[in-house]
């Protein structure tokens, strides 16, 4: 209890004036109904009560008292008193993630079954179930990139269209892993929770990592599309450019668990506005109480004096 009392403020502390408003305003009227107390002035106070007419006993529910009351619970309700602590409901929510999947005719390479691009398929569909409920955008590229989906948190949409992408369509061939990220910086740029990219490419040609340096300021995670026996210098080169973490496909889900963990830690963003704790306004609790004071309104006979 004292803790409580303790921790008592409130969250929009300027209302309050309303509350030195309200008492003055019935000081006021209080003096000016007082018409005994003006007659005191002019009449001896031994013949006054022999003049005034009594009326009987006088009720102290008056409506300017009922409107002083609400007044002043209506103020304080609406200055926000908190003195709880309470956690954000976006505190434990998961960081977006864009996926930059490559579209080649190299990833449709068998060595990984049934191809490099079907596993590619398959790990994110993986990803998608550890992360549900998170935001993921799907950008493809070969030659060129392609914003697919910006971060949506429909699963079954982003697997549809990456099902949906073959080398087949892509207009142009070559390989575009700048044009991809930077692509992603931008759609993630907007976003106040942070956020991070993945990549899941097999090979990164020379000419596109010497651009790749600078080119995003989110956290970049590249999933290997190799069997572990086959050189990966190029994703090795690629990740040092981008200061990325790679991680290698496994038979199993450790890769996937792996990069849910990664995205999880990496993509979010330090200090965002609605994440961690928060005070909890206490201002509603004296609704009720408000309200049975306006009931009061709709007795036969209240009018103000």
């Amino acid at each position: 209890m004292m803790d409580a009392l303790a921790a008592l403020h409130f969250q929009r502390p300027l209302w309050l004036l309303l509350l030195v408003a309200a008492l003055a305003i019935a000081f006021i009227e209080h003096h000016r109904a007082d018409t005994v107390g003006r007659w005191r002035q002019v009449i001896d106070p031994a013949l006054l009560k022999y003049l005034l007419v009594d009326n009987g006993p006088v009720s102290r529910v008056t409506p300017n008292a009922v409107l002083l009351i609400a007044w002043l619970l209506g103020t304080i309700a609406v200055a926000g008193p908190a003195w709880q602590l309470e956690p954000s409901p976006f505190a434990d929510a998961k960081p977006p993630v864009v996926v930059i999947l490559k579209i080649t005719p190299s990833m449709t390479t068998q060595d990984l079954a049934p191809t490099r691009l079907d596993r590619a398929r398959q790990k994110l569909a993986d990803l998608l179930a550890l992360r549900d409920g998170a935001s993921s955008g799907l950008i493809a590229y070969s030659g060129s990139s392609h914003l697919v989906l910006p971060p949506t948190q429909d699963s079954a949409i982003v697997l549809n269209l990456a099902k949906a992408l073959a080398p087949e369509i892509m207009p142009l061939e070559g390989d575009d892993l700048p044009g991809a990220v930077a692509m992603a910086q931008r759609v993630l740029a907007g976003n106040a929770h942070g956020g991070s990219i993945l990549v899941m490419a097999d090979t990164v040609s020379n000419e596109a990592t010497a651009k790749l340096s600078g080119v995003t300021t989110f956290p970049v995670t590249l999933l290997a599309m190799l069997p572990p026996e086959l050189d990966s210098a190029g994703l090795s080169d690629a990740a040092r450019a981008l200061d990325a973490s790679i991680i290698a496909t496994t038979p199993d889900q450790a890769d996937v668990k792996a990069l849910a963990s990664r995205l999880d830690r990496a993509g979010r963003a330090a200090g965002v506005a609605g994440e961690g704790a928060h005070w909890r306004e206490a201002g509603y609790w004296l609704t009720p109480i408000f309200a049975l004071l306006v009931l009061l309104w709709f007795r036969r006979g209240w009018v103000l004096a």
